[in-house]
């Protein structure tokens, strides 16, 4: 049972150093998709209640207020949000993320990253942006490995969808491949069946820093067989991983940004 908090927040627009952003709009903070790897379960240390990264959800209820004001003057990309999904399931219910958009600053580069294909609801308050880039994130198409990592969130098939029909508006797309699952994301597949509809990809390698428990519980029940390679995960792994991508960037003709923690491609400013 995921619980709800309505909050009253004093601001929700904050500058970022997430690669290629300048500000970030965090109107969510909590996610229902609850995915074992997300990093930003780090938000849990600072919670009063005794709360578990996916059991709750504080929503930051003057957002649309609060960015009409607070964006009114500012410049640069903004991104859509650092510390939950911005259209995870309660969206529906308090279209939040839509009524954000309706009130942010149109000359501001906007940037969208979901899970659910719910992003499709709002393809007419894109269109305010007269730049605007959106991008689902596939770590596989496999649904047996999805619900095990991303038991919550949008079938990949649905994301695909979601892509397909995002390109077809005309859209500026990309496909966010992070984090890389080791010798279970299958890259390959992933250009064949999503090139199609993208204008970009991005990979992230898995950081086990912030979930390194649940994710080995996850590795050992569901793929026992893969629980010492994932003991012995090594730069060397990851460094074939981004030839690999690079490799596959070539043969399918589309642009590639890696940012791998532990190859040092990831660059904050």
């Amino acid at each position: 049972m995921v619980k709800i908090h309505e909050v009253r927040a004093k601001s929700v627009l904050h500058k970022t150093k997430i690669p290629g952003e300048d500000w970030v709009i965090n109107h969510y903070s909590g996610c229902m998709h609850g995915c074992i790897y997300c990093y930003a379960r780090f938000v849990c240390r600072w919670r009063k209640q005794n709360e578990k990264w996916g059991e709750f959800v504080d929503v930051k209820i003057n957002a649309p207020e609060l960015i009409a004001k607070e964006s009114k003057s500012k410049t640069g990309s903004v991104i859509l949000c650092t510390s939950a999904d911005p259209y995870q399931p309660i969206e529906r219910k308090y279209q939040l993320t839509r009524r954000v958009l309706q009130n942010l600053n149109p000359k501001m580069k906007l940037g969208i990253l979901t899970k659910s294909d719910l992003v499709l609801r709002d393809v007419d308050v894109f269109r305010r942006f007269k730049n605007c880039e959106l991008g689902l994130t596939i770590t596989t198409l496999d649904e047996n490995i999805k619900k095990v990592f991303e038991p919550f969130s949008s079938s990949s098939h649905a994301r695909l969808e979601a892509l397909k029909k995002l390109k077809q508006e005309g859209f500026y797309t990309y496909a966010f491949i992070g984090p890389i699952l080791p010798y279970l994301t299958d890259l390959e597949e992933i250009f064949r069946e999503v090139s199609p509809f993208i204008d970009l990809f991005m990979f992230e390698d898995l950081n086990l820093t912030p979930a390194k428990k649940e994710i080995f519980e996850a590795i050992k029940k569901n793929f026992p067989g893969l629980e010492d390679k994932y003991r012995n995960l090594s730069k060397e792994f990851w460094l074939k991983k981004e030839k690999e991508i690079k490799g596959l960037g070539k043969d399918f003709n589309k642009p590639i940004k890696i940012y791998f923690k532990h190859t040092g491609s990831l660059k904050f400013r």
